[in-house]
């Protein structure tokens, strides 16, 4: 039932009205100053009792202002979408601290990574021992992993990195990259299971070209030779074919000791041998340091980069073989030319396979368009990378960068330098 109390409002509308009512009696049957009196008593009860009123009333709760109060909602109502969309992703995302403690992850990362709630607050590392993603995330994650299997499920793929998000927050991103992986390895078998039958026929079709004596048929002399000048090139890209495909499926290499002085010079003979008298060729050692490695992976890869500064390094220029360690304590193999130079734009392309800069140029040296591809696979092979100094008209660097772990002291002899006179 309501209340039939009065509330302190109504109370002080009457006790107003009541002074308003005596004042005017006052001032018509009394005198003005009784009506003076009367009103200003009346206005005085009146705010007593409102006064009283106040106190007694309970308190209001605060109302935040309507503008603030919408702009929350909204800001939930976005947060509550970025959330539901990126758990939408086939992409796992894992948001941790810079303690290496779990604050938050998609559902992706449950079925990629077997992460769950009770995982919250957790080190990252210690959920994913025992995996290869956490040895990456224990080792350097300043590189990207490019092809690991999921913790969750051994039979997918991972390529995964870390990323750097607010002030100490970090957010792992891991892709499933299964279906690539597998287009990969049919591509990869269908060029060696090609190579490798190619390569009988070519040898057959290139013996019976050496048979034939153009002296025999003069008028298809022209013929013979441009048929096993193409027949040898063709054979030369199965081989480049087949070493690339042994290269993709191997995960190291034999390690041995190589003595750089000695393989310099004999890059040096080979470069010789090829240039025949056309370049002025010098070799360069800063220091007597070895590699660890394999040598017939390294010494291909070094001739590779010979060969071709020779190739497009025009007649009367320069080559220069350097060997020299870094203040790291690594070491550094290069072929400087002073060649036609390679613009900006190509050199992020070189090591694709089949690129070339010049396609008349490529074919006209005998070139494959793969040796720069197995240089950058042999190398990384022994942890090392290749960087490319060019700028046109002004020659070319090619620098093969090896890590301290790969550099041995020297074990003696003198440090090399020869130098071949261009005819």
């Amino acid at each position: 039932m309501r209340s039939l109390r009065p509330s302190f409002g109504s109370v002080t509308a009457i006790i107003l009205l009541a002074s308003m009512a005596g004042t005017i009696a006052a001032a018509l049957w009394v005198s003005p100053g009784w009506a003076f009196g009367v009103a200003l008593g009346g206005q005085a009860v009146a705010l007593g009792w409102w006064l009283l009123g106040a106190r007694r009333a309970p308190p209001q709760p605060k109302r935040l202002p309507r503008t603030q109060a919408t702009r929350r909602s909204r800001l939930r109502i976005l947060l509550h979408n970025v959330r539901s969309a990126v758990d939408a992703l086939d992409d796992a995302i894992v948001l941790f601290d810079d303690q290496g403690r779990m604050r938050w992850f998609s559902v992706a990362a449950t079925r990629l990574l077997g992460l769950q709630r009770s995982h919250l607050g957790q080190p990252l590392e210690q959920l994913l021992a025992g995996s290869e993603l956490g040895a990456w995330l224990r080792a350097d994650t300043t590189q990207p992993a490019t092809d690991l299997p999921a913790p969750a499920n051994a039979s997918l793929r991972l390529a995964a990195t870390i990323m750097p998000f607010g002030q100490r927050l970090q957010v792992l991103l891991a892709r499933d990259i299964s279906t690539l992986s597998r287009l990969e390895q049919v591509r990869r078998d269908f060029v060696a299971n090609v190579s490798h039958e190619l390569r009988t026929p070519l040898t057959v079709i290139h013996g019976y070209l050496e048979l034939l004596d153009p002296a025999d048929v003069p008028e298809l002399a022209p013929v013979l030779g441009e048929m096993r000048m193409q027949s040898q090139r063709m054979r030369q890209i199965v081989e480049d074919l087949l070493t690339l495909s042994r290269l993709e499926t191997r995960e190291a290499l034999p390690d041995e000791e190589i003595a750089m002085i000695p393989l310099l010079e004999t890059l040096r003979r080979e470069a010789v041998a090829l240039s025949q008298g056309r370049h002025r060729i010098t070799v360069e050692a800063a220091t007597q340091a070895r590699l660890r490695g394999s040598i017939h992976h390294l010494h291909s890869a070094f001739s590779n980069l010979v060969s071709n500064a020779v190739r497009y390094t025009p007649s009367g220029g320069e080559i220069i073989i350097g060997w020299r360690q870094t203040d790291d304590g690594g070491a550094i193999f290069s072929v400087r030319d002073s060649g036609l130079g390679i613009s900006a734009e190509h050199q992020a392309r070189l090591t694709e396979r089949f690129y070339r800069v010049s396609s008349s140029r490529s074919r006209e040296s005998g070139g494959t368009g793969l040796g720069l591809s197995i240089v950058k696979h042999v190398l990384n092979l022994h942890q090392g990378r290749l960087v490319i100094d060019s700028e046109p008209g002004h020659g070319s660097t090619f620098s093969c960068v090896m890590e301290a772990s790969r550099v041995l002291p020297p074990d003696g002899g003198d440090l090399n330098r020869t130098e071949t006179p261009a005819a």
